[in-house]
């Protein structure tokens, strides 16, 4: 809401002990919405761009940017129609359903309750359908991008990365949307294609965003950053597996009293929360992330170790307090606490009109 965010989420030291009902799922079901509308004017100018520039012989990157299958979610009937709400199954990982949640979910749960907002079983089964259909929606709006590539003779020479900012709790653990160190919203796709990546690997090694920044300089002949800590995924694809590779995530925005970290390999999964209890899942055995077992004496040196290796990246307790000194000077700017509790859209951001 005017090029300025959402303010509203940077007030959490302290956190309010709720943001009021959430409106992020008022809008869920069939439909045709300006997020679709703006989806197929990304593709639209994509296949433009692709047409002008098949020609060129110097190095190009061009990104191609989707919303879906962001909330609102409404999606084109035709969509909505591939997955039957009947045939949709309910998280299994539920506080009604015997899940215990982490005390620092179950605060954020209370700051802003989505599960709440969108109330029953029959809604909740809707906003999944809704959810997977703007899956196949967007799908097909990359397959049109896709398929100019092809019809262009660019398919061959052209390296393609598929991926996401984040994933979608979708109801489990009674959460939706983001903001969680779990896999159901720090795992995102990454799918990568061209003429050096070997076809079909299912890579093993862990890989993060941090990553694109060195594949994309790979891709076109640059030198990577070596100020980064990424590496390319060509190199990586073309590699022995690394299942030991640990990639990181942090989170210091709404719905959280204290910053949240992850470090995870192929293996393990460890989640740091400042000031609370630390998690650790064998992925392995338990890939649904159900059982914390930092606590077990036999997994009380492999946590130790974790914390360890966090600690050699990043200060926890340091960077949460800067986070938030950072962003108690964005709420002075737009007028203090309450005045800032009332700055930024309170749901979906508008889309950019093309």
């Amino acid at each position: 809401m005017g090029g300025i965010g959402q303010v509203w989420g940077s007030v959490r030291d302290p956190l309010p002990e709720t943001m009021g009902r959430s409106q992020l799922y008022d809008q869920i079901g069939p439909g045709h919405s300006s997020y679709n509308e703006f989806d197929e004017g990304v593709a639209d100018h994509a296949v433009r761009w692709l047409a002008e520039h098949a020609e060129q012989e110097e190095p190009w990157v061009l990104f191609v940017g989707f919303v879906a299958p962001h909330f609102p979610l409404v999606v084109p009937q035709r969509y909505f129609d591939l997955y039957p709400t009947d045939s949709i199954e309910l998280p299994t990982l539920h506080p009604d359903r015997g899940y215990k949640r982490h005390p620092w979910v179950e605060r954020q749960a209370r700051y802003m309750d989505h599960d709440l907002a969108i109330g029953s079983d029959e809604q909740r089964r809707l906003a999944i359908a809704s959810y997977l259909g703007l899956v196949s929606f967007v799908d097909d709006n990359i397959g049109r991008v896709l398929d100019a590539l092809r019809e262009h003779g660019l398919d061959d020479s052209t390296t393609v990365i598929y991926a996401s900012d984040h994933g979608e709790n979708l109801g489990s653990r009674g959460m939706w949307n983001k903001c969680l160190m779990y896999r159901e919203s720090t795992g995102v796709p990454m799918i990568l294609a061209g003429p050096e990546i070997p076809a079909g690997r299912v890579c093993e090694t862990p890989v993060s965003l941090v990553d694109i920044q060195n594949t994309i300089l790979d891709q076109v002949g640059l030198p990577e950053d070596v100020e980064s800590p990424g590496t390319s995924m060509a190199h990586l694809a073309n590699t022995p597996d690394d299942p030991t590779r640990t990639v990181f995530s942090e989170y210091h925005a709404v719905g959280c009293e204290s910053a949240a970290y992850m470090l995870a390999n192929k293996k393990y999964k460890y989640h740091y929360y400042v000031g609370l209890e630390p998690e650790l899942f064998n992925l392995e055995a338990d890939p649904t992330e159900a059982h914390n077992v930092a606590s077990l004496p036999e997994y009380r040196e492999l946590a130790a170790e974790f914390e360890a290796q966090l600690r050699n990246i990043v200060d926890p307790e340091a960077v949460d307090a800067s986070a938030k000194q950072d962003q108690h000077a964005l709420i002075e700017n737009f007028g203090g606490r309450e005045s800032a509790l009332k700055t930024g859209t309170p749901g979906a951001t508008p889309v950019q009109r093309q």
